[in-house]
């Protein structure tokens, strides 16, 4: 598990542009996207915008998921608050991904995600998400049969 986290971290590492580590304004037409980390179901695409992912530092990242896209339950180990840039996203909080009972934030919806909070997410819809976060940026699912480092 230990690779598989470094290599996704690294990747995620990576990503981040000279422009954005130098830490000199850029507009969203000179960002470029890159592959999900390994952690997350394929089809994610992901831009790090400050910090280092791999590190105990502040990051910002967006996450941008295909129509139809899910991540099944999972926690992190720090609190993460997510903001819908465009689209929407689904959410639901415990165990199982259940699209009965959740929430749908549309574009300018936040939600925080305490540490260790059971949540799930889904989208009907291409969305970008912006996440702030204490690094690492990591990830555990409730079903370890369910992630996709499997």
């Amino acid at each position: 598990m230990f690779v598989s986290r470094f290599v996704s971290l690294t990747v995620c590492a990576a990503l981040l542009s000279a422009s954005l580590a130098s830490g000199q304004a850029i507009n969203m037409d000179a960002m470029k996207w890159g592959p999900g980390p390994a952690f997350l179901p394929p089809g994610a695409q992901l831009m790090v915008l400050n910090g280092d992912p791999g590190k105990a530092v502040p990051i910002t990242l967006r996450l941008k998921f295909p129509a139809g896209y899910q991540i099944p339950a999972h926690w992190h180990p720090t609190q993460e608050d997510a903001t819908v840039l465009s689209g929407s996203l689904n959410v639901g909080m415990g165990d199982v991904l259940k699209k009965s009972g959740s929430t749908l934030l549309k574009a300018g919806g936040f939600m925080p995600f305490g540490a260790k909070m059971n949540h799930y997410v889904w989208t009907d819809e291409e969305t970008v998400v912006e996440v702030h976060l204490n690094g690492p940026f990591e990830i555990t699912y409730v079903d370890p049969a369910l992630d996709p480092r499997k």
